[in-house]
């Protein structure tokens, strides 16, 4: 009796916590929408999906969000078939009837592109992206999309940050909404403010028939391979950092960095008004301490 009386016990808890993070994630998604208007009243959005957990889950959310939204919008599903060997390309297309929701399947071998072009045991994904980046905007012309949503979440907007300072020298990251390369398409992240292992969680209790991506193979060294195994063990050590960082890309002081393109630093003069919020860089003690309670936007229910 004790053994069943727990098992119900651990089923409830599951089924609370899974409870949780289904609010936690269509809470910060809405939070993000509504943030940097993403999507406004008749958009046609357009839901990239590849096959990963990231995709899935983001166009999981936007149809739950769609019914209870304040404005009216559509969406419709894409898929990018590169014609890799091997694709499962029934995969994609069963699912997305099974959720009835209008899709496209663009088919177009980049595949055979990039392993022309780029050297063996080079990285192949910068390459593939901009091929699947092109042929994405066409595709949302095409099919008279107003919005073009990609699965980016925040690990992936810390990671691009770290990666741009590291070997970019300089303060870059992915933003959240952006207008496209070709001038034409407004591309939104809606995940932004969400944290990947809450979408692996949410992928593994949705069931999501996810489609590695094998092009590259194993390229354990890749650059991005390395950052996410960094930001994972700072988040494992410091608990609350990873929310800070992200917290700051938000939290910009021009006149406390270096960039002369955003701040007169040239023609600064005395102006004899004290500014509260002025030159704090020798306050050692306070701006180094550890602070005593971490910004967490993905904070439980």
């Amino acid at each position: 009796m004790s053994a069943v009386l727990d098992d119900g016990q651990a089923s409830a808890r599951e089924a609370h916590e899974l409870n949780k993070l289904s609010k936690r994630l269509h809470r910060l998604v809405g939070q993000a929408i509504a943030d940097f208007n993403m999507i406004e009243d008749g958009d046609k959005v357009m839901v990239c999906v590849s096959g990963g957990k990231d995709s899935y889950a983001l166009l999981d959310i936007l149809i739950n969000l769609r019914q209870r939204a304040p404005v009216r919008f559509d969406l419709i599903a894409v898929n990018l078939d590169q014609k890799q060997p091997g694709f499962p390309e029934h995969v994609l297309p069963e699912y997305l009837a099974s959720r009835a929701i209008p899709f496209h399947i663009e088919n177009q071998d980049t595949y055979s592109i990039v392993k022309r072009l780029v050297p063996e045991g080079k990285t192949m994904c910068s390459l593939c992206s901009r091929l699947r980046r092109g042929i994405l905007y066409r595709v949302a012309g095409e099919l008279g999309a107003t919005k073009i949503a990609l699965g980016h979440h925040r690990d992936d907007m810390l990671q691009t940050l770290f990666m741009n300072m590291f070997f970019g020298s300089r303060l870059k990251g992915m933003p959240p909404k952006l207008v496209s390369d070709d001038g034409r398409n407004i591309v939104i992240r809606p995940l932004a403010y969400v944290a990947e292992p809450d979408l692996e969680r949410w992928a593994a209790h949705r069931r999501f028939p996810i489609i590695p991506c094998t092009l590259c193979g194993s390229q354990d060294n890749l650059q991005r391979v390395q950052m996410k195994k960094m930001l994972r063990e700072w988040d494992r050590q410091f608990p609350g950092r990873l929310d800070n960082i992200f917290t700051a890309m938000g939290n910009i002081v021009p006149s406390h960095l270096m960039d002369r393109k955003l701040y007169p630093f040239t023609t600064l003069q005395t102006t004899g008004v004290v500014n509260p919020a002025g030159d704090r860089a020798f306050d050692e003690e306070e701006d180094c301490a550890p602070a005593a309670m971490p910004v967490r936007i993905h904070r439980d229910d």
